[in-house]
């Protein structure tokens, strides 16, 4: 007997439906699986057999072949023992094979015939267009959010089967306390002082510009950066189902409610490889640091001790807001629309008060080349970061909170998207003099850089698009949003960008 069972897998951060196809004939007791299974797969035998036999029913003693089709793509993960076990059981004539038309299959078995969640549910079952989808308990919040169809949470074999033959109702479990507890963002409040690092965090978020803060160990470099995603405004629907799809490609748990709405915020340690931070791998590609930071803020602490290599990795994604991963049988596109913000010590002995960095000219030059000027030049934002004041530190009022200042931020963001579309920081450099006009004395400020070799093409436009955000701020702070919808850029607003964007090698030893 034959049988069709619809199930998906996983490739990258995409769902791709998956044909379980079953024949049971006469012949040797046997098992083949074909159609380019991973190991993972290929051991779903040993699991399905176990668990149909754990939950009571039998394990037809012929020749049975499964072929996963179409048979051309490699397939991997777990998620397909629950299709080839309900494959087995019709093909072998204990469920009919009508109780399986439209509805599709996700999960791995355990060998008590239990069904546990496995990565990637929700890209999975949003490939599976409006059919009903069964998945286990655990899976509820994925499935829910992405699902055209029904969705069945079964907890095991045997409700599954008893479900189908008609024997039961379809269960009816309580998935709520699957839901991860949310935790509340750290507010810009608790920052004392520091209102040139606490200005510059406000334009990366308005502009959403790359950010780089330079300072002595404890200035509040990280204090600054994981304050960050507080200030950005949330994500729109369809952002936040392409970071949900990712999350869920990743093993990441959800929020509750299972889409994600606030921006993601990513840490990785400096010892992270290239593939951790860009994704890849050879067989199975996973996401990395940099697409699960999609949507929101990736912060690298610590940057010049990254290897430079993997520094390097980020220059293309920066610019593309995607990455592309090659692979001899892989091809794969991954999002990767991310705002950069990093933090480093100005010399390797951290500096601190003038006069005091132990740390040579050639000690210096050799630190600051771990940054190569490409990624550098990328950077909107260059921020020197100094010491907190003493009288910040022990008279302990709080600052703006981060509500004050998102409000502000939402504002100058509304207007840029009115205006154009984006934010000023993925504003293409052709329209550039449509919106972010620049005045006779900011043009000849921004000549005499260009003349000294002060900045590349790359960082006039960025400087362009800086000062556009806060010509946007300080009009949504006026008041005066209609006015300046279309208003140049004036000489504050470039001698302001400017000065944002401190050199590297100036800031060596320099930063108190």
């Amino acid at each position: 007997m034959f049988a069709s069972v619809t199930s998906a897998v996983l490739f990258c951060a995409e769902g791709h439906l998956i044909r379980v196809e079953v024949q049971v004939a006469a012949g040797l007791p046997g098992f083949s699986l074909v159609g380019l299974p991973d190991a993972s797969i290929r051991e779903s035998r040993d699991r399905a057999r176990a668990a149909v036999l754990s939950s009571g029913y039998p394990w037809p003693k012929h020749k049975i072949t499964v072929n996963l089709a179409p048979s051309s793509d490699r397939k991997a993960g777990s998620g397909l023992d629950l299709a080839i076990a309900v494959g087995v059981l019709a093909a072998s004539g204990v469920i009919p094979p009508e109780a399986i038309e439209g509805r599709a299959f996700i999960g791995e078995l355990g060998l008590d015939g239990s069904l546990r969640p496995v990565r990637g549910v929700a890209p999975m079952v949003g490939s599976l267009g409006e059919c009903d989808v069964v998945v286990p308990v655990a899976s509820a919040t994925e499935a829910h959010v992405v699902a055209l169809g029904r969705v069945h949470l079964v907890a095991n074999l045997v409700e599954l089967v008893e479900a189908l033959l008609g024997e039961a109702p379809w269960p009816d479990h309580d998935a709520s306390r699957a839901d991860p507890v949310q935790h509340d963002r750290p507010d810009l409040a608790d920052v004392q002082g520091q209102p040139v690092a606490r200005h510059a965090l406000e334009i990366a978020a308005a502009g959403a510009h790359h950010t780089l803060f330079i300072g002595p160990p404890g200035a509040g470099k990280t204090m600054l950066a994981s304050r960050l995603p507080g200030l950005l405004p949330p994500l729109d629907r369809d952002r936040a189902l392409e970071v949900t799809m990712v999350h869920s490609a990743s093993g990441i748990s959800l929020p509750r409610g299972g889409l994600v709405t606030e921006p993601p915020f990513r840490a990785p340690h400096h010892t992270a490889s290239l593939n951790a931070l860009v994704g890849g791998g050879s067989h199975a590609v996973r996401p990395g640091e940099a697409s699960i930071a999609h949507g929101g803020v990736l912060f690298l602490d610590e940057l010049a001790e990254f290897a430079p290599s993997v520094l390097d990795g980020l220059r293309q994604p920066l610019e593309s807001k995607v990455i592309h991963v090659f692979r001899t049988e892989i091809r794969a596109s991954l999002p990767a629309d991310f705002l950069l913000v990093a933090a480093m010590n100005p010399c390797p002995c951290g500096g601190g008060a003038p006069g005091t960095c132990v740390c040579g000219d050639a000690v210096l030059h050799r630190y600051a080349r771990r940054v190569s000027g490409p990624l550098l030049d990328r950077f909107d934002l260059r921020v020197p970061v100094h010491r907190p004041a003493v009288d910040d530190l022990l008279v302990n009022e709080p600052g703006e909170s981060s509500a004050l200042v998102a409000a502000r931020v939402a504002s100058a963001r509304r207007l840029a998207i009115e205006r154009q579309g984006c934010p000023n920081g993925a504003l293409p450099a052709s329209r550039l003099d449509e919106v972010a006009r620049v005045d006779a004395s900011a043009l000849a400020l921004l000549r005499h850089e260009l003349e000294h070799d002060r900045l590349s093409g790359r960082g006039y436009h960025r400087i362009r698009r800086v000062a556009r955000t806060i010509a946007d701020l300080r009009a949504s702070a006026d008041g005066r949003v209609d006015d300046h919808r279309d208003h140049e850029v004036d000489e504050r607003d470039v001698t302001l960008a400017l000065r944002f964007r401190a050199s590297l090698t100036r800031s060596m030893g320099r930063v108190a």
